[in-house]
């Protein structure tokens, strides 16, 4: 939106309508407010319309955000000389010079202001010689009306065009050495308003500019009119500038190529190289810190790569740079950050960042990035806090809260212990043991399924899973469970007792000997069992059913199918078949 809105106002400069040209860099300054060269072009503006005090403000502005470009010097003599200040004119331009010695409009511009100065001088000693055509030759107007004339319009562009009326413009006696030249002529007649015939110059007799002037005029105006001060002649908007930009850009690019050519050679310091040379000649691409930030992580230098990459986030705001650029710099950091890293602390900035860049944009890779770094983070907290010694007292004190009946304490021993040891099949049995009393059913059988887990052979994982799976009323299941400890421990008393009790529970189901109440209520649980909504959807297993009630000897044969039992048996003992 920037760059429209300020080659609008380079159009309007160029056929002189500078008040459009004003309030369209006006308009590209408030979407990109750090951009040195609008300040630049709206100072040219300002002051083709004689208003110096705004030029003079925004050629300030230019040298502050590019303090090394030689035209924003070139911008600010000009206003000083718009504005009289010849000395400080002279001051600017020769700044401009230290940076570009070749620059001829700096050069130009400081004989202005230097023959300024001088004339301003001698002014109050003598006044000096009328001059007929002086006025049609100062001050920026001059440029103006040449620009805005499509006939010399096209003459501005030829060096020795301008050359010739940059030395009128500094001494009008100069014009009768260029009076042979058509394009003067032609230029004269756009600046006096007259038109001149094309054959040359035997139609009209032009006086030199040091003869007297006309009889008709009274000679005493003339003597009072002093000799006018050259004015600030009102640069265009060269096309240079982009060309040079353009040119720059390609230049910083060929050296980030070779740059990257380098860092897949490994050979990261002259990949440095390269890049920093890229950054000193293009520094409105913060792809260049990115790439040196991240040779800088190949090699090691993690603080380096985190103030490139604070640096490429903060140059891009300030550009308004592709979101995706802003978050690439900031998930090169966290890598940095998690490379730092030696305890559990040390990851909560590396995490903060990688949630930073994902606010920019939600990239997979980050988002591992931001995983990992969590995950690590857990582990070595766990590392950190891990004290086998503090987590058996703790299981100790949960085992006196146990017996004392306060349960909700002894979880709260108990937890600090695995927190402590979380690799102890002791401590998940006992907290599973106080979910049990205190009827949180599904964390006591997932303490339970992680204490077997750590050790299959522990007989007391079995008895709590057991137990809860027996009060949940998945008598089934918690048979499994204890047939299962009993592999491991045949002679286990609580495993024993514990299959009895399911035994008991699973005949009694198949009697249904059930008050319409529970049978009620264990259907209900029963159809909300995956396995059991999995058997009745079967449709070979509605056909035994069927087969059950209605043809006896279909079902004899189904009895002979081990699966198909099994299947039955569960269906029986959640309730749903009763068999007579």
């Amino acid at each position: 939106m920037a760059d429209e809105a300020k080659a609008k106002g380079n159009a309007a400069f160029s056929s002189g309508d500078f008040n459009t040209a004003v309030k369209h860099f006006t308009e590209a300054i408030n979407l990109s407010p750090t951009n040195h060269v609008l300040y630049s072009n709206r100072s040219a503006a300002y002051a083709s319309l004689h208003q110096y005090d705004a030029a003079l403000s925004d050629a300030k502005k230019t040298v502050d955000l590019k303090p090394d470009w030689s035209k924003g010097y070139s911008r600010l003599g000009a206003a000083h000389l718009g504005l009289h200040q010849y000395e400080d004119a002279v001051s600017a331009y020769k700044k401009g010079i230290e940076i570009d010695p070749n620059n001829e409009a700096l050069k130009s511009g400081l004989a202005d202001a230097q023959s300024a100065a001088t004339a301003s001088a001698s002014r109050a000693r003598a006044a000096p010689p009328p001059n007929l055509f002086g006025d049609a030759f100062q001050g920026p107007e001059m440029w103006a009306k040449l620009t805005a004339d499509p006939t010399t319009r096209v003459f501005l562009q030829q060096p020795d065009f301008v050359k010739a009326m940059q030395e009128i413009q500094r001494n009008p006696s100069k014009l009768n050495e260029h009076l042979q030249d058509q394009r003067v002529m032609q230029a004269l007649g756009v600046l006096l308003n007259v038109k001149f015939k094309a054959g040359g110059g035997d139609d009209m007799e032009v006086p030199e500019a040091d003869s007297p002037p006309a009889p008709s005029q009274p000679a005493k105006q003339e003597s009072k009119k002093p000799d006018p001060v050259p004015e600030p002649e009102p640069e265009p908007m060269e096309i240079t500038e982009e060309k040079e930009k353009k040119e720059k850009k390609e230049k910083a690019l060929k050296e980030k190529e070779t740059g990257n050519a380098a860092y897949k050679k490994k050979d990261f310091e002259t990949a440095i190289q390269h890049y920093t040379k890229a950054m000193e000649i293009d520094d409105e691409d913060i792809s260049y810190i990115t790439n040196r930030a991240a040779v800088y992580l190949e090699m090691g230098r993690y603080e380096d790569c985190i103030k490139d990459c604070e640096k490429a986030v903060e140059r891009g705001r300030e550009l308004r740079a592709d979101y995706k650029m802003i978050a690439k710099a900031l998930t090169r950091k966290g890598t940095a950050l998690v490379k730092m890293a030696k305890c559990s602390k040390d990851y909560e900035p590396a995490i903060e960042t990688f949630q930073k860049a994902l606010t920019e944009h939600r990239n997979p890779d980050t988002l591992k990035k931001l995983n990992d770094a969590e995950k690590a983070k857990k582990e070595l907290e766990q590392q950190e806090y891990f004290d086998p010694k503090i987590a058996d007292e703790e299981r100790e004190k949960g085992n006196e809260s146990f017996k004392q009946q306060k349960y909700p304490e002894a979880v709260k021993h108990y937890t600090e212990s695995l927190r402590r040891n979380p690799k102890d099949p002791k401590a998940y049995s006992n907290r599973a043991a106080c979910y049990t009393k205190l009827g949180a059913l599904p964390e006591g059988l997932k303490d339970a399924e992680k204490c077997i887990e750590l050790d299959p052979t522990f007989s007391k994982g079995y008895t709590r899973k057991g137990a809860v799976q027996f009060f949940m009323k998945e008598y089934d299941k918690a048979l499994e469970t204890y047939q299962e400890g009993l592999k491991h421990d045949p002679n286990n008393q609580e495993l024993l007792d514990g299959v009895r009790r399911c035994v008991e529970q699973i005949n009694r189901a198949s009697r249904g000997d059930f008050s319409p109440e529970e049978l009620k209520e264990r259907q209900a649980k029963a159809m909300q069992d995956p396995e059991i909504q999995n058997i009745l959807s079967d449709p070979v297993m509605r056909q035994v059913l069927v087969d059950f009630q209605e043809n006896p000897k279909a079902a004899q044969e189904h009895t002979k199918n081990p699966m198909v039992m099994n299947k039955i048996q569960k269906l029986v003992t959640a309730g749903i078949v009763q068999l007579r």
